[in-house]
């Protein structure tokens, strides 16, 4: 439990450089996209809670018309498919909005696999995690809630899942999270996009 977190963020690093290495021809080309669908610009950036609390603001792919309401998340919006942009709608469906978190990674911020990290404002979550030691680690582009039903989970299951993400991490326990990841995404299991869903 000790040497992986060193491990981890060394894996985080590379995997994340070939990624970026590989993919940029996407970027490019959802970036496009993004500037012909809808005024605004191509990231969209939020502020959120990082490891041991400490805030960042994480990278995705913008899917949301500009007057969007701020640091409310899309679950909780009454009508998201108001603001949800055409390609906006296909980024969250195959979770590519997710990709420029690859930077966020790079820059030490996150980690592929860790707890979703929450809104600045999130205060429930956040202190739910508290109990569980889940503040303590990189947040993950995905993690054991994100596969265990994502949007849908109330505030302390989450929590309580972060907290077995906590007990359980390991290579092998990373490499669950992955596979189990690329199978929901498939899917689009557990994605809420509205609180009227």
């Amino acid at each position: 439990m000790k040497v992986y977190p060193l491990v981890k963020s060394i894996l985080d690093f590379v995997i994340s450089l070939i990624a970026l290495l590989i993919l940029w021809p996407i970027f490019l080309i959802l970036a496009i996209l993004i500037k012909l669908n809808s005024k605004g610009p191509v990231f969209f950036r939020q502020k959120r809670i990082g490891k041991n609390k400490r805030e960042f603001f994480i990278l995705k792919f913008r899917t949301m018309r500009i007057d969007t309401p701020k640091d409310t998340p899309t679950h909780m919006l009454e009508n998201a498919d108001f603001f949800i942009t055409e390609i906006g709608a296909f980024l969250r469906k195959t979770s590519l909005d997710e990709l420029p978190q690859i930077i966020n990674i790079l820059k030490g911020e996150m980690s592929i696999i860790g707890p979703r990290p929450a809104l600045w404002n999130q205060y429930d979550l956040i202190n739910e995690r508290e109990k569980y030691g889940a503040n303590e680690l990189n947040p993950g582009l995905t993690g054991w809630a994100q596969v265990n039903g994502r949007d849908e989970l109330p505030i302390n299951i989450k929590a309580k899942l972060d907290g077995v993400y906590v007990n359980k991490m390991s290579f092998m326990f990373d490499v669950k999270v992955l596979v189990t990841t690329i199978f929901y995404v498939l899917k689009s299991n557990g994605v809420k996009e509205g609180a009227n869903r």
